[in-house]
């Protein structure tokens, strides 16, 4: 097959990773693609938000199979362009990716399928945000309605801080995704990732993981993107993935086939976990970055195959093998992440470590400059390997960090401190 992965990321890296080991890849184009991608993949510039201008480059290039990264392709419709123009693609509608392009949106649906998840109120009002926030007190969760790139939450641990983080999203931080607030109960537990198939029927759980949102060791500093991530999460346990896959994840599918926009693609359910518990916190539509880098260090080829019967309908009967093991992944980000951050200074020593399929480094943010790779985005790489227990994968991971010479990043030294 000729296959097309949008993005540019981590996660289109560890996609495309895991496409090239499959033999029934022939040829491979990433847009835009990075550094690090086009050291294994073709590379092409494309607008990506461009349905139009991304079904013409497939049907030029005789691309058999399209797969959609980033969240902000598929909620502006891209699948929907392609799929119309008879290209078979991996990912959900525009009108199935609201369940993350709208947080109400989620919650609506969860009040119409009963699936457990935190208490809410939605605003357009700042002023009446705010009287609510007094009412409540805190800790209190904030989101931005919209998409924000992982950034739009604050979780407040006082009153203060809650009003710092709605006049935040109010006076435009995150741009269109502020116009509206949602504040929700604050849950406590511990937090994990679920990431299920769904061809608007059926649907087959492929992995969790446990991601790192906060910058700085022992999960204190801002919210960012992801700092790292491991699979699997301990904490979903058989008993907890298949209580959570019965009361939240199948009635949303199938609630969303009742509505006439039935989801087609990778459910990302964040999950918070008390007691043996799970409730939904919130959805995405496509693999989390950084913990598609874990699930397709472990998944191998056989992704490729998943998401390719997943696109043509065809999950029931379809298992994952799993193999015995675990993945860590570091991510390296640029000294200031998340805040304000430098671009242009050079990494060295990528080149004199291992990959294989323990040891991988994907490029996030990067750019090739004069034959040199150079920091292009707030997270930069993941530097990700896989063994037998979390504690090899962890060991592996850091030796290659401490390999990488670039004064211009950090990392955190912590990942996978739940689980180890």
């Amino acid at each position: 097959m000729n296959i097309l992965i949008l993005g540019g990321g981590g996660r289109e890296h560890a996609l495309a990773w895991a496409v090239k080991q499959n033999p029934k890849c022939d040829r491979l184009i990433v847009a835009p693609g990075n550094a690090g991608i086009a050291l294994l993949a073709e590379c092409a510039a494309l607008d990506i938000l461009d349905g139009a201008a991304v079904a013409s480059f497939a049907e030029e290039n005789a691309i058999d199979f399209v797969i959609v990264g980033p969240e902000a392709p598929l909620a502006a419709g891209v699948a929907d362009t392609l799929r119309a123009a008879g290209i078979l693609t991996f990912g959900p509608s525009g009108a199935a990716a609201r369940l993350e392009a709208s947080k109400a949106f989620t919650k609506e649906i969860c009040d119409a399928c009963g699936a457990p998840t935190a208490g809410y109120a939605r605003f357009t009002d700042r002023a009446e945000a705010e009287a609510h926030l007094r009412r409540e007190g805190a800790p209190i969760v904030i989101k931005a309605d919209g998409l924000a790139a992982g950034k739009g939450v604050i979780v407040a641990m006082s009153e203060t801080e809650a009003l710092e983080g709605l006049a935040e999203i109010f006076g435009g931080a995150f741009g269109e995704a502020g116009t509206e607030v949602v504040i929700e109960e604050f849950m406590e537990g511990e937090e994990a990732s679920l990431f299920v198939l769904c061809d608007g029927t059926d649907v087959l759980a492929i992995g969790t993981a446990q991601d790192h949102k906060r910058a700085g060791d022992g999960d204190t500093g801002p919210n960012t993107g992801g700092m790292g991530a491991y699979s699997p999460a301990p904490v979903l346990s058989d008993a907890v993935l298949a209580r959570a896959m019965d009361e939240i994840v199948r009635p949303t599918v199938a609630e969303m086939a009742r509505r006439g926009t039935p989801f087609e693609g990778v459910l990302y359910a964040g999950l918070m976990i008390r007691d043996g518990h799970a409730r939904l916190v919130e959805y995405n539509v496509r693999f989390g970055d950084p913990e598609c880098q874990v699930l397709m260090l472990r998944l191998g080829a056989q992704a490729l195959d998943l998401v390719h019967a997943c696109a043509e309908r065809r999950l029931a009967g379809i298992q994952v093998t799993w193999a015995d093991d675990h993945a860590l992944s570091v991510v390296m980000a640029a000294n200031g992440y998340p805040g304000t951050y430098a671009k242009g200074s050079q990494i060295r020593g990528l080149e004199e470590l291992p990959e294989d399929s323990a040891h991988m480094v994907f490029h996030a943010g990067t750019a090739e400059r004069d034959g040199t790779v150079i920091a292009n985005g707030g997270r930069v790489l993941n530097v990700t390997a896989r063994g037998a227990t979390l504690r090899e994968a962890h060991d592996r991971a850091y030796r290659m960090v401490d390999r990488i010479d670039w004064p211009g990043g950090f990392c955190r030294r912590d990942i996978g401190w739940r689980a180890l």
